[in-house]
């Protein structure tokens, strides 16, 4: 890749699609189907394992760093649940990288001698030893690399320490094996990327795979798919929290709305009691002045109907006898005016 292309793909990973106003390449967006999720969140086995002797070639969908731009910046703002795509992907790519480990596993256990489960424990000893030796090589030439040379010399005395012991557990296994059948070589598969592993690998060759690109690579996406798995049970765990929140509040919001229902309810039913007292109290009240009324009605009637019945036993009333009842009376108070005049 030339300089200029260099800053160009440089430029478009810091600013996004947008950097030069080209409409051609926003016709695009990040969220569209034919996008790589994974290359978006920078795990896409395509890229990590380019070069190496597992290269997979150019990936099928679409890698654009102003895309991974345009994402990185919208992520923030909102989550896209892109990494459960990116988590498929992954997981499928590291499933398929296990069964060819297992394939190579059963093919060694075919094709090699049958040995002893002593010697095949002293033998794993000598594997671990050389694991472990690569490993701190690599360690070491990367700190080297770096321009950390004390931490690097560091490394390196923990390398002669670890040689030692591998000099040891090699004479065990060597006194535990027939000079013929040590001679051969014996091999082991990585659990990491499914190479083939020597028994008798010098520190170079150890060295060289442990701290290559297809090791590291292989390391650099399972790690990052144990950090989507996290994320999902993290994300899964809020999600449970949020609801269960969310029902909380939903009973006790349920519950303060029946409490105020009944209450309302209870309200109701008192007001309604009490008019019902009160129309009972009027409407006995009612009652009672109309049985009074009836009452009088009744002796007024009684009583004019005595009246009626004791007049017609007298028989008609005397005039005359009125009239000069009413002149007598009338003289008896004109003489006793006069008298006292």
């Amino acid at each position: 890749m030339s300089a200029q292309a260099q800053m160009r793909a440089l430029l478009d990973q810091l600013m996004g699609t947008a950097r030069d106003g080209d409409e051609t390449r926003q016709r695009v967006k990040f969220t569209d189907d034919r996008v790589c999720k994974s290359h978006l969140l920078d795990c896409c086995p395509h890229d990590i394992l380019a070069g190496t002797r597992m290269d997979l070639g150019e990936c099928t969908k679409i890698h654009d760093l102003a895309l991974r731009a345009d994402y990185e910046i919208a992520s923030k703002e909102r989550d896209l649940f892109f990494e459960l795509d990116a988590m498929d992907h992954l997981e499928s790519f590291i499933a398929e990288c296990d069964r060819r480990t297992e394939l190579a596993k059963k093919r060694l256990a075919e094709t090699q001698e049958e040995i002893s489960a002593e010697v095949s424990a002293k033998a794993e000893k000598v594997h671990e030893l050389n694991e472990e030796i690569g490993k701190l090589l690599a360690k070491a030439e990367q700190l080297g690399a770096e321009g950390n040379v004390d931490e690097s010399q560091k490394i390196l005395m923990e390398v002669e320490k670890v040689r030692a012991k591998k000099k040891e557990a090699e004479e065990e296994y060597r006194n535990s094996m027939p000079a013929s059948s040590f001679q051969q070589q014996k091999l082991r598969v990585c659990e990491v990327c499914s190479a083939y592993l020597g028994l008798h690998d010098n520190d170079r060759r150890l060295a060289d795979h442990f701290g290559g690109k297809l090791h590291l690579g292989f390391i650099q996406i399972r790690e990052k798919l144990d950090q989507l798995r996290s994320g999902s049970r993290t994300r899964d765990r809020r999600r449970s929290r949020s609801r269960d929140r969310r029902r909380r509040r939903s009973r006790s919001t349920s519950r303060e709305r029946r409490k105020l229902s009944r209450s309302r309810s209870r309200d109701r039913h008192r007001r309604h009691r009490s008019r019902s007292r009160s129309h009972s109290r009027g409407h006995r009240r009612a009652s009672r002045d109309r049985s009074a009324k009836y009452k009088f009605s009744r002796e007024r009637a009684s009583r004019e109907e005595s009246w009626e019945s004791g007049r017609s036993e007298r028989g008609p009333p005397d005039w005359r006898l009125e009239s000069s009842n009413g002149k007598m009376a009338s003289r008896r108070s004109e003489e006793k005016e006069a008298g006292e005049i």
